[in-house]
């Protein structure tokens, strides 16, 4: 008998929502009430290895049935595909997904579809990662350039990163990649945290969480601001006063003001030495960015966790307009477009500090920065990934952090599998967490994974 063919046979959506507006975690001037979420995505499989593909893109609650309903819309793409084409060329399935004409246009390439076709890719690399038994950071670093470039859309960016160009950076960034590897598994990879920060935390817990993150290694917190520039002085004078002048404090107003009053804030905060200004206006407003860097100096400008492409990343870069490049691994169109957006990065010589937190970012970010290191940039040096300590317990590879560092996975996949026990508990509106939350009874487990 003619052995069949493994295809996918299933791509499999849940609403899964973690009520972490209730401690005012995530808090910010945008934001005041996050409930972090998560549209999953599972591809099944009728391989005899039984391996599954997840994947995600992170929300803060209502709207995530709306982003689960995308990732729907995309399933006839992907359901019957030959597992061994698709894991060997995730390319031509992410060229599909946005150029499906009568999808297309309601981004195109951006948005809630975007994000959708993102979750899908991201899910086919985490397959393809587990089928090669590697860490997603470490199937791309040890993948030759070519095929590398060959993943990439150059379409909007080739007059600013030409398929040549990246060839040569990718080929330049595989010298030394072996030396750069073993320094990875043995050191990790720096990290920041954001966790002090959150805006509707009181000063004494910003100073016991500030105090916690210098002892825990970190070089770099990041405080949330905006709101009310009063509070913002006296919370940075609070966490200065706690980390002392060595550590790194960044501060992040998520697109809170006009171009005029990112500049007089900015500056009113500058006496407290913020090392970037994160998210100063909308991060649409590529001159806006480039006017307000100018004018902050030497106070940095940093954008990315809401910039909805490549196109837009090429232009922020084009116009001098940010010191630090923040990639989103599920805001854009997955992990294909993120390779395009660090080797813009990598051509322009701009550092990348990558958005993490919300619901599994952090898991999936770190594969990116680490490829990064070991096969593009080559370097760490003003580079950091954001760090926040909420919901790693509700992941089966979750991250883990050595004296301020992300250890590097080395789990097959892209760490993206959730606990099915987790899934079963939050998904939205009937899982058993949100069942008893509606009668009134007590949950089993908190939101952050640790038991009631």
């Amino acid at each position: 008998m003619t052995p069949t063919t493994p295809r996918v046979t299933a791509v499999d959506t849940y609403d899964i929502r973690f009520p972490t507006s209730r401690e005012l975690d995530g808090s910010d001037a945008m934001n005041p009430d996050p409930d972090y979420s998560a549209a999953y995505v599972v591809l099944r499989t009728d391989a005899a290895d039984g391996h599954e593909g997840h994947g995600f893109t992170f929300t803060i609650g209502r709207g995530n049935d709306v982003q689960v309903a995308a990732i729907r819309a995309l399933r006839h793409h992907v359901i019957g595909r030959p597992l061994d084409e698709l894991c060997a060329d995730p390319g031509t399935l992410n060229r599909d997904l946005i150029g499906d004409s009568q999808l297309r246009w309601l981004g195109p390439e951006k948005g809630v579809m975007h994000m959708a076709v993102g979750a899908v890719v991201n899910a086919v690399w985490d397959l393809a990662a587990k089928r090669a038994a590697k860490p997603l950071w470490r199937l791309l670093a040890d993948a030759e350039p070519e095929w590398l470039v060959s993943q990439v859309d150059f379409r909007y960016i080739a007059d600013a990163l030409t398929p040549q160009e990246a060839l040569d950076l990718l080929r330049a960034g595989r010298e030394g990649s072996a030396a750069r590897t073993d320094t990875l598994l043995e050191r990790g990879y720096p990290g920041y945290t954001t966790s002090p920060g959150w805006l509707g935390y009181s000063d004494e817990k910003l100073t016991r969480l500030a105090r916690q993150a210098v002892a825990d290694g970190f070089t770099q917190i990041k405080l949330k601001v905006g709101a009310d520039l009063d509070d913002d002085i006296r919370r940075c004078r609070t966490a200065r006063a706690v980390i002392g002048p060595g550590i790194r404090m960044a501060v992040d107003a998520n697109q809170r003001w006009n171009v005029d009053e990112a500049v007089e804030w900015t500056r009113a905060l500058a006496e407290f030495d913020p090392y970037w200004v994160e998210e100063p206006t909308s991060p649409d407003d590529v001159l806006g960015h480039a006017a307000i860097r100018r004018a902050v100096g030497p106070v940095k400008v940093a954008t990315g966790e809401h910039v909805q492409n490549r196109i837009v990343f090429k232009q922020l870069l084009q116009a001098g307009a940010i010191d630090v490049l923040q990639i989103d691994a599920a805001r854009v169109g997955g992990v294909n477009e993120n390779l395009a957006i660090l080797l813009l990065a990598a051509k322009f010589g701009v550092p990348v500090c990558p958005h993490a937190g919300g619901v599994g970012l952090c898991e999936l970010v770190q594969h990116l920065s680490m490829f990064d290191y070991v096969a593009l940039s080559g370097t760490t040096k003003d580079r950091v990934i954001e760090y926040v300590d909420h919901l790693h317990d509700h992941f089966l590879d979750p991250v883990v952090m050595r004296r301020g560092h992300y250890a590097a996975p080395t789990a097959p996949g892209f760490s993206a599998t959730m606990r099915p026990a987790s899934i079963a508990e939050f998904t939205y509106p009937d899982g058993e967490f949100w069942v008893k939350d509606r009668a009134g009874q007590p949950a089993t487990h908190q939101p952050n994974g640790a038991a009631a």
